[in-house]
Formats: structure tokens, sequence, C-alpha cells
């Protein structure tokens, strides 16, 4: 068997850590609340789906000038790498693990941010004038391209994108200069009046609900005066002119429903996606990887090899029925994930999934992520409410006893299942549900020990995650916000612990300055999958909120009564999510170790069962997951086995039975040969321990 070992390394070998573009979105996040904004239900035309890609979308940027400042600043680029795979699964895997091209983000390009948000503008301009009758809403860049949401009766169709995208190019070509004004509150108003755009008027009444005293910038499309002239209202960057933008690396991709607002009592808008590269070798590599994702979609993968469903009728949207593979793949995660902790010093608990509306109300949860909680449960004459989150009950634990600095730091890991209400159009396969399992984690120690606890948390993350072949990593640091509880001393004692952690580990990372929660900084890790796309995954959090809210406290060696640091730690985020992931990352090609069904005895005939029961009993005997299957030609039975992706087949005729041998087909290898059944069920073992990828 072959196994492979890997190294692991940081998307990026830059030293310098640069301020970062992530700093826009989060102004533009604290002035305008589109949460919840994504699209919903099916496309509206015809056109290609839009596979869910794990990209996060910010709004329209809407803000005073003085926002964007930041965004001339240098920062370190990471690079997502696209790879396109043949129909067969070994050349599949082979090939998804070849570089081909670097494919950037918006937040890694200035450029391309301001190429993807110009053409939003573009766009916008180009369907106003087509279809005169078109309401716009926002129209921000996206990680890899932009969207811009209309309110218009009609649904565009396959048609209509195309005459937009020629009327888009047509401005292009015309090199329009792009360029910025401010004006007073009431200016802005009058001018969008004039238009009778509803939309942007209430943009502006919270804008200015938010920040009384906000300037207002407009950006326009063209000289007044000249036929062409457009205007928008928004924050900005853009390019300098519309010739910037090469029309060979721009494409309209789909049109999909979005609520006003995300909320389903609002208008239905028509949201139409696009993509803008600098290059036309860009467009083609991002459209073969968006092909690939689509072969790859974890809700199409999931019903064809019946690891999981969603049963909106019945049961309802957002709950994950485990069938018996997919339970047997999620079993295999789990149980690993716990003998990893274990082996890491952590104690493994158990809470309820249930509590007194007062315990949420103690902890936060109900004034500041009430919309988040289900409702409430009335029981006696006390009201429950399903958890959210799993701190409070750690804490919970953590007081239900005194505790002396000597016993510092204590670790307690739980996959504790949460319940979040998610609107509707919100819910996307096992990536946004309405109930999932945390691989949750709280260390509370003292602040001397924080650097080594993070640096303990990011050797486990490093750990776990090269398990699955994750070996790439962007880390982002965020530190504190304008607003924040906690005195600048352990502020800055926490920041410094985490720089230290990274640092002792030698990884690279981005600083969000001012992106930390108002409790504390954080450090976020991103994970690149097979074919180059980047995913949330880990998250390690320091928190002085908690122990405020919840009177913690030990006792130190001077009989003192101090706050303990309470550090929050997720590695996969949450096991759904994860386990979408890894189905896409590996196009179903579970490996070895975590395959439903590690391989497949297959009979020529049946008189070679008894030979190949007795074979089948061996396996079991180590632990191996091996079923036996007969009563059809050997082509369509190695067939069936390919299709539900079992990594090996052993083919059992008269000849085997006489050696004593299984004729051995591998999924990665091909054929390897006649092998002894005990030989091959200690290679697969031995594969097993050490977690091939194969």
């Amino acid at each position: 068997m072959e196994l492979s070992v890997t190294k692991v390394r940081a998307f990026s070998r830059a030293r310098q850590v640069l301020g970062s573009m992530a700093s826009v979105r989060r102004a533009v996040m604290s002035r305008l609340d589109f949460r919840g904004t994504g699209a919903v239900g099916g496309t509206l035309s015809s056109a290609s789906t839009r596979p869910g890609l794990g990209l996060a979308c910010a709004v329209c940027p809407l803000a005073h000038r003085g926002v964007y400042h930041g965004l001339a600043t240098p920062r370190r680029l990471v690079h997502a790498c696209a790879a396109v795979s043949s129909s067969t699964d070994q050349q599949q895997q082979q090939d998804a693990e070849k570089v081909q091209l670097v494919l950037r983000t918006s937040d890694e390009s200035e450029d391309l941010l301001k190429i993807r948000h110009s053409s939003s503008h573009i766009l916008a301009q180009a369907v106003q004038n087509l279809f005169p009758n078109a309401q716009v809403t926002i129209g921000p860049w996206t990680d890899m391209g932009f969207y811009y949401d209309f309110d218009l009766e009609e649904p565009f169709t396959d048609a209509d994108l195309k005459k937009i995208r020629k009327e888009m190019i047509r401005i292009i070509k015309k090199r329009l200069p792009m360029w910025e004004e401010e004006v007073s509150v009431e200016e802005a108003r009058g001018r969008i009046e004039e238009n009778s755009e509803p939309y942007k008027l209430e943009i502006l009444d919270s804008i200015l609900e938010r920040d009384p005293s906000a300037s207002i910038t407009i950006w326009h499309t063209g000289e007044r005066g000249d036929k062409d002239h457009w205007w928008d209202l928004c924050g900005g960057p853009h390019v300098e002119n519309t010739g910037k933008i090469n029309p060979k690396g721009l494409a309209l991709e789909n049109v999909s429903g979005a609520y006003w607002r995300g909320d389903e009592n609002r208008q239905m808008l028509q949201r139409v996606y696009g993509t803008a590269w600098e290059t036309s070798e860009e467009l083609q590599a991002y459209k073969k990887m968006k092909q690939e994702a689509k072969k790859r979609d974890h809700r199409k993968l999931g019903a064809q090899l019946n690891l999981f469903s969603i049963q909106q009728e019945g049961a309802g949207g957002g709950l994950v029925f485990w069938h018996p593979k997919g339970a047997m793949v999620r079993n295999q995660i789990e149980e690993h994930w716990r003998g990893v902790h274990l082996a890491s010093g952590y104690d493994l608990v158990y809470t309820p999934h249930i509590a007194n509306i007062d315990l949420w109300k103690t902890s936060g949860h109900l004034d500041f992520y009430g919309e988040n909680m289900f409702q409430g449960i009335k029981i006696d004459e006390d009201e429950y409410q399903l958890r959210p989150m799993n701190c409070p009950f750690h804490v919970m634990m953590y007081k239900n006893q005194p505790h002396s600095y000597r016993e510092l730091p204590l670790r307690w890991a739980e996959l504790g299942t949460v319940y979040r209400y998610e609107r509707s159009g919100a819910l996307h396969g096992l990536f946004r549900v309405r109930g999932f399992t945390q691989d949750d984690a709280h260390i509370f120690c003292l602040p001397s020990q924080v650097t080594d606890e993070i640096e303990g948390v990011l050797n486990l993350t490093e750990n776990l995650l090269s398990a699955y072949g994750f070996t790439e990593y962007e880390i982002n640091l965020s530190t504190r916000p304008e607003k924040y509880v906690g005195s600048d001393e352990i502020w800055e004692m926490s920041e410094s612990a985490l720089k230290e952690a990274l640092s002792r580990k030698g990884w690279d990372y981005i600083v969000d300055d001012g992106g930390g929660a108002f409790y504390g900084p954080k450090i976020d890790v991103k994970i690149k999958d097979a074919i180059g796309r980047k995913w949330q995954c880990s998250t390690i959090q320091v928190d002085f909120n908690l122990p405020e809210r919840f009177d913690m406290e030990y006792v130190d060696e001077e009989n003192n009564r101090p706050r303990p640091i309470m550090i929050h730690r997720a590695i996969f985020g949450s096991v759904e999510r994860f386990m979408g992931v890894l189905i896409e990352s590996y196009a179903g090609l579970f490996p070895l170790w975590l395959a439903p069904t590690q391989a497949r005895i297959v009979c020529v005939n049946d008189s070679v069962n008894e030979y190949a029961k007795e074979c089948l009993d061996l396996f079991k005997s180590y632990g191996l997951r091996v079923d036996m299957a007969g009563g059809e030609s050997l082509g369509k039975l190695v067939r069936n086995a390919e299709v539900q992706k079992i990594p090996l087949v052993f083919v059992v005729g008269n000849n085997e039975v006489e050696t004593r041998t299984l004729s051995v087909r591998s999924r990665h290898q091909g054929d390897l040969g006649a092998m002894g059944a005990e030989d091959i069920a200690r290679a697969m073992n031995q594969a097993v321990v050490e977690k091939s990828k194969y």
C-alpha cells in the first residue's frame, strides 16, 4: 500500500504582515446590515447554476471616503489554485493535485477588487439602459466576481444576459471615466428622488440611522451631460475608467432570486451574478474550476453515494438525516477527533441541548443573538430555549466548584449539537443548516498560560486538519475593535500572546486591524481544498466577556480571586460543514481510513462464495469495512464498486481459490495483482492507522 506523509505549510511565504482589505468590508458591514441577502431557491434563468463555493460576499460599500483609505496599503497575497479533473476517478484525483493557474480573490488583489466592483456598476447601468423600469438596489464585489440585485417584473432570460453583456462591453470600450463626488445628505436625497429609486432611498436612510453625521459619496460613470452618464450611491473603490476592464475577462453567469435585505416578507429581487478577470486565460481557468465544483457539489454526491438527506417535506429544511454510509464516515471523523483531543490533554464533556432562559440572559445571547435562536419552550412555569452555542454550559460547569490556580489550565471539549434559526432562503446543504454539531472546546487558563495554550491549539489544528489532506492555510489575526470590553492591558497581552504563538509555529498571517470581536482577539484559519477553493474552518477566540458576565474566578497564589482567561476554539467549525467540505474536496473519493466501505470482494461465480466468505470474515476480524457482491457479470460488479467510489476491489475466481489469494484492484493505483488476504488486511490496517490519503 502506498502511504503519504505530508508537510504543513502556510499559503504564502511572505514575512511582512500588512494591513488587509478586510477592514474595508468590516467598515461597510458596520454601517449597513444586509445579513442574509444570499440568493434563495433555484435560478430564475436557465443559465448554468452557481455552485456553492464557500466564498463570502460583502455588501456594496456605501460609506465615507476615510473608510477606504487603507485600501492603498499593500497586503500579502494568498493564492488559490485551479485544477481541472478528468472523468475517471483515478485521473480526477491526480489532476486535482496539479496547479494550473493562480486565481486570486478580490481580497488578494486591489486591482481585481476594483475591476469587479466597477463591473457591478456597469452591469447596473447596462440593465437600466436596456430595461428602463428596472430598479437598482445593491451591487457588491464578491471573492471571485460581483452581482447586482434588480427589481424588475419580467424575469431575465439567457437571451437578456447576452444583451446585457453586449451593452456592458459597449460601455467598457468607451473608456468612460469613473469618479467620486461627495455630497450632502439633502443633495443625495434629492438626486435619488429625482431618479425615483426607492431602494437607494432606503439605503441612504439606513446609513444615516447608523451614523447621522455620515458624509455621502456618489460614484459616476461618464461625465455629466454625456448620454452614457450614470451614477450610484457608493463608497468605491473603482477603476479610473471603464477601459481598465478587459471584455475578454468578463462573463455574466446566472440569475437567482434574493429577498431585499434578506427578509422573506420583503420584495423578491433578481440577482445577476458575474465574474471579471484581468485576462481571458484566468476567466477560462475560473470556468473550469466552476465546472469541477459543480461535479463535486456535496448535495449531489451526498445523494449519489447515499450519505445523507435533508427532507424538506415532513421534517423541514436545514435538518440533516445521516444515512448508514454517511453516519459511518461521520463516526470515523468524530472518533479521530476524540482520540486527538484526549492525546492533547483535553477532557471530554457532555452538556444539555436546552437551558432555562435566564442562562441566555446572563450570557448575553438573548440580547445580542436572540434573532438567531428558536422560540422558547414553556415547561411548567419556566421558559427554556434550545442552545445556539455551547459556551455558557462549559462556564456553568466551571462555576460548579471553586478552582485554584494550580488546576489551570482546564481544557474541556465537546461535540455539542446546537440549533440556530436560519431563514429558508439561507439554507444550503450541509453548509448552512438549522441543527449542527460544533467541535467545541473551551480552555480556562491563567494570563501567563495564554501563549502556550494558543500554540497548543495551533498544533492540534495542524494535527487534525493534515489527517484529511489539508496542509495549506490562510491565517488571519483579528485585533481590538473601536468598542471593546476588558482593559487595554489584557487586550495587549492577549494579542501579543496570539502573535507569539503564530511566530513559534512559523506561520505567516494577515492582520485584520480592528476586526476582533468586542470581547477578545481571534485567529481564523482557512483551508484550501483540492481545486483551490478556500474555506473558513478553525477559529481560536480569546474571551474577556463571559468570565465577567458569569463572575468566574480562581484563587491565585496570594489568595485573590481574579478572572480566568477563557479561550473558545473549534477546529472543524461544525461537523456538518466540514463533512460537506470533505465530500467536495475528495469529490466523494474518501481515503481508505474514512471510506464507508473500504473494500468489496467480487465473486466471479457462486462456486467461490465459500472462500470469499472466509476472506470477508478475516477482514472483519481486523475491524475493516468490507462487503461482498456477486450474481452479475464481473464488469458490472467492478463498475458498481467504482460508481460507489469504493477504494479497493478484490476479485475472487477459481484461480484465486486455488492459490488462496485475491486479485487486488486499487482505485488509486489500478491492478496490483494477486495477494494473500492476510497480507492485504495488514496493509489496509496500516494505511488506516497512518491515515493514508489513499
